[in-house]
């Protein structure tokens, strides 16, 4: 398997691209808080009950973890009755949550939607203009491989594919990311495989963000653009399971081990 060159900060999405990494051929993650962190994901895939099971990095995690009280709120506002369960990681590259994927934290887990976003992290911040093509077409096959994998596992399931969302801590990421979403889109069927994107709501057709909807490092989103995210899911969620119940059976969210103090 091929290894992580180096340990990553769990909420923090990866920075440096590594140019020998595969994003089709899984990989674990070395630093022990994502082993602690894979560890309290596979036992939180063996408790409630998860109709709706969210994957991905930072970008996921956030949304639904312990250590971000202010959008867990508001993942509970919008998900509550739909036993919707998070199991994104930070600093994931692609090939990483197909290791997880693989090694037991679906196992055992019966979702009838699953949201998947991911692929950032294998952009970096910068990319030269030599390799972009290579990267487009890596992050394209590892997407597809992760899509492979969830289909092979819970082959019931909706699977919602999230476009990779704007980011403006580099400009130059968003050529690459127009083009693997446009790949991704592909993808859909429409019916077992639903493409969503939505961020013609966070940027402009230049790619700059709307007042709001990232954080100050322009590149995770802010209350308001997991707001924007939840309103484009909600309807889909709809259709597929229902209204929200009164009662939600989801497991209690996890968080980063190593969380010194809350959003």
């Amino acid at each position: 398997m091929v290894a992580m060159a180096k340990p990553l900060l769990a909420a923090a999405l990866c920075f440096l691209p590594i140019a020998w990494a595969q994003a089709d051929r899984p990989a674990p993650r070395n630093d022990r808080n994502s082993q602690i962190a894979h560890q309290q994901l596979l036992e939180k895939a063996k408790h409630g009950r998860i109709d709706v099971y969210f994957e991905g990095d930072s970008n996921t995690r956030r949304w639904g973890a312990a250590d971000y009280p202010a959008l867990l709120e508001n993942w509970k506002q919008n998900f509550f009755g739909w036993n919707a369960a998070d199991f994104g990681w930070g600093g994931d590259r692609v090939e990483n949550i197909l290791w997880r994927l693989q090694n037991g934290e679906l196992d055992g887990v019966h979702p009838k939607v699953i949201v998947l976003l991911a692929g950032t992290n294998n952009i970096g911040n910068h990319v030269p203009a030599a390799a972009a093509d290579a990267t487009v077409d890596d992050i394209t096959r590892g997407l597809e491989a992760v899509m492979r994998l969830l289909e092979s596992k819970v082959p019931d399931a909706v699977i919602i594919l999230t476009a990779i969302f704007p980011r403006n801590d580099t400009m130059e990421a968003l050529p690459l990311i127009h083009r693997i979403n446009a790949n991704l889109s592909a993808l859909a069927d429409g019916k077992r495989i639903r493409f969503l994107n939505i961020n013609d709501k966070f940027a402009d057709q230049n790619g700059k963000l709307y007042p709001g909807m990232l954080n100050a490092d322009n590149l995770h989103p802010a209350l308001k653009g997991y707001q924007v995210w939840a309103d484009a899911l909600k309807p889909l969620l709809t259709e597929i399971l229902g209204p929200p119940a009164k009662d939600d059976l989801a497991p209690p969210p996890t968080g980063d081990p190593s969380a010194q103090r809350p959003y």
